[in-house]
């Protein structure tokens, strides 16, 4: 049989594609995998190393708004006091590990972008991260302790405080969190819009109602007091308001 008889005779093998492909989808999945084993451990190692050197320091950082103003904390189980640094040391330890989980998503995906959607993701980023850190120091440098202070004052004349470790420290971070969300708002809007869910005219015309929400949603973020509220609430319009002007450039 000569070749060309060969050739005639062969029938592609419809399955041959598939093997293609096989190989290059098990590497992608390898270096994930390989990437997130990477990310976990330094998450464990920050995490050993803060809870076993810088636990107590950090305690010490964040209790002082309370200490300061001559109250001293309590605890109410045989371990809240243990679980209450092993919280704040995770969560320090996260904060340590963001800019390497960053990095490794980045050195994961950007090889399948094009140029100008690698500087759209870096930009992204990078006031995703700005919005995110200036959201926590708002709250709690401005609320956080100006609530402190309206609590404090409205209580003394009734009652002794006894504030329990684990419960501060929960609603230390519960309501810093809640900023640091809320002030990615202008991201959100600038993404809605850029993905065709709403329109700029529409969040113009639905402003009023978006306003009303926004003073639910803050009421509902915040201790049950018109001044926590309302510091909340007013970030929330103005970034609403920076979000449409954002969206209207970015069009």
């Amino acid at each position: 049989m000569t070749v060309n008889q060969q050739k005639n005779n062969y029938v592609e093998d419809p399955f041959d594609s598939v093997v293609t492909y096989e190989a290059p989808l098990k590497e992608h999945i390898q270096e994930l995998r390989k990437r997130l084993l990477w990310c976990i451990g330094f998450l464990c190692v920050s995490f050993f190393v803060i809870a076993t050197f810088f636990a107590s320091d950090l305690m010490q950082l964040l209790t002082e708004p309370i200490k300061s103003r001559g109250i001293q904390f309590i605890y109410l189980g045989l371990s809240e006091a243990l679980v209450a640094q092993l919280k704040v040391s995770f969560i320090a330890a996260m904060v340590v590990s963001v800019p390497v989980i960053f990095w490794n998503i980045w050195d994961f995906v950007s090889p399948a972008l094009y140029e100008n959607e690698k500087k759209a993701v870096i930009m992204f980023s990078i006031g995703s991260v700005i919005l995110f850190i200036v959201g926590i120091a708002f709250g709690y440098s401005i609320v956080f302790l100006s609530a402190i202070t309206f609590f404090v004052f409205m209580g003394e004349n009734l009652a002794t405080p006894m504030l329990s470790i684990s419960q501060y420290v929960g609603f230390l971070f519960g309501f810093v969190m809640a900023f640091g969300i809320v002030f990615e708002l202008p991201v959100v809007i600038f993404v809605l819009c850029k993905i065709g869910v709403v329109s700029v005219e529409q969040l113009i015309s639905l402003r009023k109602y978006i306003i009303l929400a926004i003073f639910v949603i803050a009421a509902f973020l915040t201790p049950p007091d018109v001044m926590s509220q309302c510091l909340m609430a007013l970030p929330m319009i103005v970034l609403y308001e920076i979000g449409i002007i954002i969206a209207k450039l970015g069009r």
